[in-house]
């Protein structure tokens, strides 16, 4: 057969078990991996960071103090402050600041040479930082209001005819107590997990363009891949921030409902 006739082998894309790959060793029945070891770094990471940079407090602060600072401030003011109100946020400070600086050093880990891994867009990381958000706003409605006091809030809206409650108190339970929590992990879980798959896939085929398969056309698809990877690259670098966010800006807003007085 002519072999300029052949039919070149199919791409094959990469698939769930090529983003997150075996284990590494086992200590017991604990699988330690890639994914165990990045969540180790970040928190060497950050702590190592913030550690170092108020080491030495100063007046004029250092490029490092700066950002610590810069970064501590924005958690304290804008997360904090600004969202659960200016005579309660003082005791949700270290919880939201854990959160936003740990989901978005382990985000970023995706786009990391060598590391590229996300470590949220494995499941479980994700939905145990939303249970412990879960538990901490039932904690604290509960405390503020009472468990009758709490449950009425979350599943009886104010200014609303009494006999539309027989409806309205299981939309709500299912709503503000099983979706919620689940929803916030998947938010962050699903976007890590997506863009890291997209990074794969189109970095995969780009790879499998440029050996020459389909002659010029396909190396000049492969220029246009490489295009296409570099977009999708920054594209995620801005989601992966924006993650951090967004988790950490719905558990001060959830904080804020519960410590919210009913109407």
């Amino acid at each position: 057969m002519n072999p300029a006739l052949r039919i070149p082998a199919e791409f094959v894309a990469p698939s769930v078990e090529d983003a997150h790959l075996p284990p590494l060793f086992t200590v017991g029945t604990f699988e330690v991996g890639k994914h165990s070891l990045l969540i180790l770094l970040s928190v060497v990471l950050i702590a190592g960071f913030f550690m170092y940079v108020v080491r030495r407090r100063a007046l004029v602060p250092s490029k490092g103090q700066y950002l610590g600072e810069m970064g501590y401030g924005f958690v304290r003011n804008h997360l904090g402050r600004d969202i659960i109100g200016e005579k309660e946020f003082r005791p949700y400070i270290p919880l939201l600041f854990t959160f936003f600086f740990f989901i978005l050093v382990n985000n970023l880990f995706g786009s990391i040479p060598v590391l590229q891994l996300p470590t949220f867009s494995h499941p479980g990381t994700a939905y145990v930082f939303a249970a412990i958000a879960y538990f901490v706003w039932v904690f604290v409605g509960i405390k503020r209001h009472g468990f009758g006091g709490f449950f009425v809030k979350m599943t009886m809206p104010p200014d609303v005819p009494k006999v539309l409650y027989i409806v309205l108190i299981p939309l709500e339970f299912l709503s503000n107590m099983i979706i919620r929590p689940v929803t916030h992990a998947l938010r962050v879980f699903a976007t890590m997990f997506a863009g890291h798959m997209a990074i794969m896939v189109a970095a995969g085929f780009t790879a499998y363009l440029a050996t020459g398969v389909g002659g010029a056309l396909g190396i000049g698809g492969s220029v246009f891949g490489v295009i296409l990877g570099l977009f999708i690259y920054f594209l995620e670098v801005l989601i992966q921030i924006l993650q951090a966010y967004i988790f950490t800006l719905l558990f001060a807003v959830y904080v804020q409902g519960s410590l919210q007085e009913g109407h």
